[in-house]
């Protein structure tokens, strides 16, 4: 069986339980499962935490995981990414008490706190900034109340708690990151593994588009079905058939489901009505 690692907790779980289930594999009924079997699939999911995660498939006894790409970054583990998954997305960034620093290249010789360790290590060398880092475990914005150290690097969505604690934002933000896919570095094409990864991955592949495009339909006369086929392109191209009214047809194509309102109104514009649009529960392209 494939064997997937899951993360048992946190913001990533919900969201990745919720993904494998549309794209058709059984996940856990109760928080307290740390295993389960979906036989018909053919995987095995192991239910961990989601900073364990890198390390057990760098071991190779785990084949796939999901996890986030900073907790990928952060464990040194020998894995790599091989799909984004678009939600859980973050962004670091440094920050400290206004007029202490501007940018990365005033953090040398002071003092970082953090709770990624290894992200903000690899950030400071990679700059070539010479600075401490502290590993601290949540609530980062005290370090410097509390003396601990200068600067803290940490994850900012609205950046309302670091203003509550009277922090600013400085420089470059250290690294974005989402959840993905993560396998082994360099791990072999096993005859039997690789057919289960290839369609695990095409599963959730499918599920990403299925959530970024709606399918569209609509009527319209024949001499505006160009100016509605520019307006509608699909993927390859869209469906047209003809109505049991001369003169008009019915079209159908994928467009992006941000678009799908805009694109309605630019429909009705040149004449097509009947204009519906419907979700799409699965797709493979």
């Amino acid at each position: 069986m494939l064997r997937i690692a899951v993360p048992n907790k946190g913001s990533l779980s919900g969201p990745a339980a919720e993904m494998l289930h549309e794209a058709g594999y059984q996940q856990r009924r109760e928080s307290k499962e740390l295993r389960i079997v979906d036989p018909e699939n053919e995987v095995e999911f192991f239910y961990l935490r989601p900073r364990d995660i890198a390390i057990y498939v760098s071991s190779g006894r785990l084949d796939i995981g999901v996890t986030g790409r900073d907790l990928l970054i952060d464990s040194g583990a020998n894995a790599e990414e091989i799909l984004p998954l678009g939600f859980a997305r973050s962004t670091f960034r440094y920050a400290t008490k206004p007029g202490t620093a501007n940018g990365v290249e005033d953090l040398k010789g002071m003092t970082i706190a953090t709770s990624y360790e290894g992200i903000v290590a690899k950030h400071l060398a990679d700059q070539g900034i010479d600075a401490s880092v502290v590993h601290l475990d949540g609530a980062v914005e005290t370090a410097i109340e509390l003396g601990v150290a200068e600067v803290i690097a940490d994850v900012v969505e609205t950046g309302t708690s670091l203003r509550n604690a009277g922090l600013e934002v400085i420089g470059k933000p250290i690294m974005k990151s989402e959840a993905v896919v993560i396998r082994r570095t360099g791990a072999e094409a096993d005859d039997t593994v690789e057919p289960k990864v290839q369609q695990f991955l095409r599963r959730l592949q499918g599920v990403l588009v299925a959530r970024t495009y709606v399918m569209m339909d609509y009527d319209c006369r024949v001499e505006q079905l160009e100016k509605a086929v520019a307006l509608t392109p699909g993927l390859e191209s869209p469906t047209v058939s003809p109505l049991h009214n001369e003169g008009w047809v019915a079209v159908r194509a994928m467009v992006p489901s941000k678009e799908a309102q805009r694109i309605m109104d630019d429909l009705y514009d040149i004449g097509a009505r009947a204009i519906l649009t419907t979700a799409i529960h699965a797709c493979r392209l």
